[in-house]
């Protein structure tokens, strides 16, 4: 990733991809500028070829940095466009349906800059209602899927996500990165064209002897599926290929199982 030196002395670069999500997006740079961080920053919105006027919105702020690119080549793609072209020492992967309360990204920084053994952190993800969201995990695998699941559907999120901790891997639609370590793993795997990518991304980085945060001093709002409820379809078939990608990657011997299991329920 090669890094234009004028920004090199940004603290932190927010990267948006956005697809298709025009209100979102406007609602996220919205809060941005409401109640921008204290450190010198920039934002990259990076358009995955969206129709719906989105990349049109986003140039009334002029200091926002708007890469429009001629097809969805996904999510970790797109990622990594922004990627290239940030200064920041930290990278912000910010999703478009996010809403960015006053302070978060500072706290988000403040918490890499306390422990250097840290490169990844997320913070708690909550929707409109302030209902939690399990944004962390173990690795993803066929046992620790199912356990995710369960944990999600039992309610437990909002206990989980009240404490500390350091997990396998935070979610995407909110990650904070030191560019080092993200330069260091480069960058997000594009054979994941949508979802796993942050898993995937976090287990690269956790294997260079690195560890990923979860605080729950730190709150955003997240609006989830706004993208995808644009193409349901489109967007299922992304996450099955994603799946087969990450379990052909990480766990070899269950890709077949979870191809014949897919196959079985017609998915595949």
């Amino acid at each position: 990733m090669n890094v234009d030196s004028r920004n090199a002395r940004i603290g932190v670069s927010i990267i948006i991809v956005s697809f298709n999500a025009r209100a979102d997006l406007v609602r996220c740079l919205e809060s941005l500028h409401a109640a921008p961080p204290a450190a010198s920053h920039e934002i990259i919105v990076v358009d995955n070829a969206s129709t719906d006027g989105s990349v049109e919105a986003v140039r009334w702020w002029r200091d926002v940095r708007v890469v429009e690119l001629g097809l969805n080549g996904g999510f970790a793609h797109a990622n990594n466009v922004g990627l290239a072209m940030a200064g920041g020492d930290d990278i912000l992967l910010l999703n478009s349906d996010t809403i960015v309360p006053a302070g978060a990204v500072d706290r988000l920084r403040a918490e890499l800059a306390r422990d250097p053994a840290v490169a990844v952190v997320g913070p708690r993800l909550v929707d409109d209602a302030g209902r939690a969201e399990l944004s962390f995990g173990r690795m993803i695998g066929p046992f620790n899927e199912a356990r995710q699941k369960r944990l999600a559907r039992s309610g437990a999120a909002e206990a989980l996500t009240r404490r500390r901790g350091y997990p396998d891997w935070v979610s995407g639609a909110c990650l904070m990165v030191r560019r080092a370590d993200a330069e260091a793993v480069g960058g997000l795997d594009e054979r994941f064209f949508m979802y796993t990518e942050d898993v995937d991304f976090c287990a690269a980085i956790r294997a260079r002897g690195r560890r990923i945060l979860f605080t729950p001093d730190v709150e955003v709002v997240h609006l989830r599926g706004r993208s995808a409820a644009s193409a349901p379809a489109a967007t299922a078939a992304a996450y099955r290929r994603s799946r087969i990608a990450f379990y052909q990657k990480h766990h070899p011997a269950w890709a077949p199982v979870l191809k014949l299991y897919l196959r079985i329920r017609g998915q595949f």
